[in-house]
């Protein structure tokens, strides 16, 4: 059983649902970014979500594109972002998920990159602009018996069809984009429908005992308290950013307090 498998069991078990944290890696460089990740994983996140900088990130709201310019600048690459999994699979045992975009997968080649992200301790990927009927690209390279997910996507344009497969495929967990647009904090044009979405969750759940996780605009508790009526995790991502790109020097101290709040009420 996997650890992504083995987490959400736990997290049923225990009434809770996942804390699910993306950071983009080697921002502002790889030492402070270590420190920073593994403090996260330490302060209780249940999945990591390991963003891979890429020069253009089209599914990312500003603050993520600035996270990945500066760490394009310092220096990081898929390969150093496999060496820094090693590093953190020294101290911490959740799950890890590398988030990136299939042009540096490519470059780095696909084969060579599930084999070494497997070695590494990559419990899955999720490639946001590889569709889950493209999964096989990757999945193809993955030996029999060795646990790694292609996380699978559903967003609110996704139509209803096509959700079947997708839910039909998944594995690991889901990501459900809670509303249209990039990642980032709402705006008032681009606040979440709560009862919107919990309708598509619900619809969604019929179909599929995946866990499912929802991203895209959750920064706050009131969010994750939102998240906790319906569904499995809470994907927060450009709220962790921020805090490091204000100031990196104190962002563990305010990941592992932002943490801290959100795990009293999840």
């Amino acid at each position: 059983m996997s650890r992504i498998t083995k987490t959400f069991e736990q997290l049923k078990q225990d009434k809770r649902v996942a804390l699910v944290g993306y950071i983009t890696v080697g921002d502002p460089d790889f030492e402070q970014s270590f420190d920073i990740i593994s403090a996260a994983c330490a302060a209780g996140l249940d999945v990591l979500e390991l963003g891979i900088p890429f020069s253009d990130p089209t599914a990312d709201g500003p603050v993520i594109q600035r996270a990945s310019q500066r760490a394009i600048q310092s220096g990081m690459t898929l390969e150093k972002g496999l060496q820094f999994v090693r590093r953190l699979r020294e101290k911490h045992d959740l799950p890890i998920i590398v988030f990136s975009y299939y042009n540096p997968i490519i470059a780095f080649g696909t084969e060579r990159f599930v084999a070494e992200a497997i070695d590494a301790g990559v419990d899955g990927v999720l490639v946001v602009d590889l569709p889950g009927e493209n999964a096989g690209e990757i999945m193809q390279f993955v030996e029999p018996g060795r646990e790694f997910h292609f996380i699978r996507l559903i967003s609110p344009t996704t139509d209803a069809a096509r959700r079947s497969e997708i839910l039909r495929n998944a594995d690991g967990f889901v990501y459900c984009v809670s509303r249209r647009g990039v990642t980032g904090a709402n705006t008032a044009s681009s606040a979440i429908d709560w009862s919107e979405l919990a309708v598509e969750m619900s619809e969604l759940r019929a179909q599929t005992a995946v866990p499912l996780c929802v991203g895209f605009g959750i920064s706050t508790a009131d969010d994750v308290r939102e998240i906790a009526k319906i569904a499995d995790g809470a994907i927060i991502g450009s709220a962790f950013q921020q805090l490091i790109e204000e100031n990196p020097q104190t962002a563990k101290t305010g990941i592992r307090d932002r943490i801290n709040e959100f795990r009293k009420i999840a």
